[in-house]
Parts: structure tokens; sequence; C-alpha cells
């Protein structure tokens, strides 16, 4: 599957941005999917996760209440609806996807992902 990942730009801080990214080549429902990203000079880190329904999803503590992802599989689609973004979400942000089912446990695990889309760029600043 290929993944192009949009979306991203330049905000203040408080403001809501989201993401989306677009798969295609493959069957989009039976892929569980999940939002990276990376920061200059970090390394990359999880930011959110769903599965194959859409029911289970997993969020890194930093974002909980402010980030929802969710998936429309009649578009093929990924987003991450981004709410009272701060300067430290200010990174590079990736869409990932895995065929099958991932345990919950295993959702925040970059390894997991076989399929990776280009970052989009999100930069919060004053």
């Amino acid at each position: 599957v290929q993944l192009q990942a949009s979306g991203g730009g330049l905000v203040q801080p408080g403001d809501s941005l989201r993401l989306s990214c677009v798969a295609s080549g493959r069957t989009f429902s039976n892929y569980a999917l999940a939002w990276f990203r990376q920061a200059p000079g970090k390394e990359r880190e999880f930011v959110a996760a769903l599965d194959l329904s859409g029911v289970t999803k997993a969020y890194h503590d930093s974002v909980k209440g402010r980030f929802t992802i969710s998936r429309d599989n009649s578009k093929a689609t990924v987003y991450l609806h981004m709410n009272s973004l701060k300067p430290e979400d200010t990174a590079d942000y990736y869409c990932a996807a895995q065929y099958g089912r991932i345990v919950l446990s295993s959702m925040s695990s970059a390894g997991v992902y076989d399929y990776w889309g280009q970052g989009t760029q999100v930069t919060v600043s004053s």
C-alpha cells in the first residue's frame, strides 16, 4: 500500500489542524493505521493509532484529549485532528499502516508498521 500524507502547515499556539493520509494500492479496510512524528534532532515518536474497525485507539499521553485519529474506509483515508496545538507539537508527521490486526499493546511500536508515507511538516509558532 502507498501512503500520501498532507495537511501540515504553520499555525499559532492554540490553533487546530487536520492531517490526512490517503492510501492506494490495497484494500484499505484491512490495515491498522497510525501517526508518528519526528521533531528536529529527536527520534521518531508515536502519536496515535487505530485498529481495523476504527474502534480501538491509542494515543501518546502528550496528545490525549487534544488529538483524535479517525479513518474513512470509503475514502481510503486516515485523519489526525489536532486541537489546542502547542509549540512542542512541531514536527514532521508520518502516517503508517500495517496489514491485519495489531494488539493494543503493540500499536505504539514503529517496528510493527511495514508501510510509511512521506512526512508532512507541522510548525506551531507565534
